[in-house]
């Protein structure tokens, strides 16, 4: 049984790993390279070092169709469509915020879930919603948190990442995992999610030329990637360990790492209206989150913090 200290120890690491993922994006954008070119970069790492660890741990790839389709939708739902729009708001919104609206993902994944049948509703809950919204409004509002306030045009594309991941989070839980591991499900779509990709960069003029010379976007590229597979990995061990519901905690140090390290590397200030945000924010993640344990289900993309919320029951 692992000790207590050295699962708060691993818990810290993954959120660490998980926010720094956030400022690695701004610089990733910082001199022109373009969502699809990062995404295929991204997912190819991704696949190697996870596939790496599936052989390792024995697992096969996918057998049926219903397994290859649910790893279709993980790329799609959990990887491509998050990761573009993430990259697209990253040209534009600071790295902190960035980090707290991509925290939306359990607030979100709440109210799918009571449509879906898979959660009922509870006004406790819902009270988190409230002050998710609070934290949204308290961003977007005109000459508060943004250095320009055109820019709050582009917070709605920042929510649809969190928002794509919620949806992925609940079809798991709906219709379950076909008897596949979170990482044999995670190395497939990021196997599925290559071609994909590439084919999207090719034909948007967005490929990245890997011989370089390299730069810093590049470099925050590879590391983003690298930490990705890894943070991923660490967290279905965690959660193995001490289960879900104390793997969750992972929501908040992913959010305030993401704000401290963006602060740190790339210098942001945030007036205090942004502090407010991240404390609503908090305060409705701690108000959404379940208070029993869950069973485990994928989380395929970063910031994917829902995981509480999913089962990996068979269809």
């Amino acid at each position: 049984m692992t000790g207590r200290l050295a699962l708060i120890g691993v818990l810290l690491l993954v959120g660490a790993g998980w926010g720094l993922t956030t400022p690695l994006s701004k610089i990733a954008v910082s001199e022109g390279y373009r969502q699809f070119g990062l995404i295929f970069w991204q997912l190819l790492v991704s696949a190697v070092l996870l596939q790496g660890i599936a052989w390792m741990r024995g697992m096969a790839l996918p057998r049926t169709a219903p397994q290859w389709r649910l790893c279709l939708i993980v790329a799609l739902l959990g990887t491509i469509l998050p990761g573009a729009a993430s990259y697209t708001a990253a040209v534009y919104l600071p790295g902190g915020i960035l980090a707290i609206l991509l925290s939306t993902v359990p607030l979100m994944a709440f109210p799918i879930a009571v449509l879906l049948g898979t959660d009922r509703f509870d006004w406790v809950r819902c009270l988190g919603l409230g002050f998710g919204l609070l934290c949204v409004i308290l961003i977007a509002a005109p000459k508060t948190s943004l250095p320009d306030a055109a820019l709050a045009a582009f917070i709605p594309v920042a929510l649809i990442a969190p928002f794509f991941y919620a949806v992925e989070g609940n079809v798991v839980a709906r219709w379950g995992t076909f008897g596949m591991d979170p990482i044999q499900i995670l190395a497939a779509a990021s196997l599925l999610g290559v071609p994909i990709s590439l084919i999207l960069a090719l034909a948007l003029g967005q490929w990245i030329d890997p011989r370089g010379p390299w730069g810093a976007p590049d470099w925050a590229l590879l590391i983003s990637a690298v930490i990705h597979a890894v943070v991923y990995t660490s967290y279905v061990w965690l959660i193995g360990q001490g289960g879900a519901v104390f793997a969750a905690q992972v929501a908040y140090l992913v959010t305030g790492f993401g704000v401290a390290w963006s602060i740190w590397l790339l210098q942001e200030r945030y007036p205090p209206t942004v502090w407010a945000a991240l404390g609503a924010m908090l305060f409705g993640i701690f108000l959404v989150q379940p208070r029993r344990p869950m069973p485990l289900a994928p989380i395929p993309a970063l910031g994917n913090n829902d995981a509480e919320d999913q089962s990996n029951e068979q269809t």
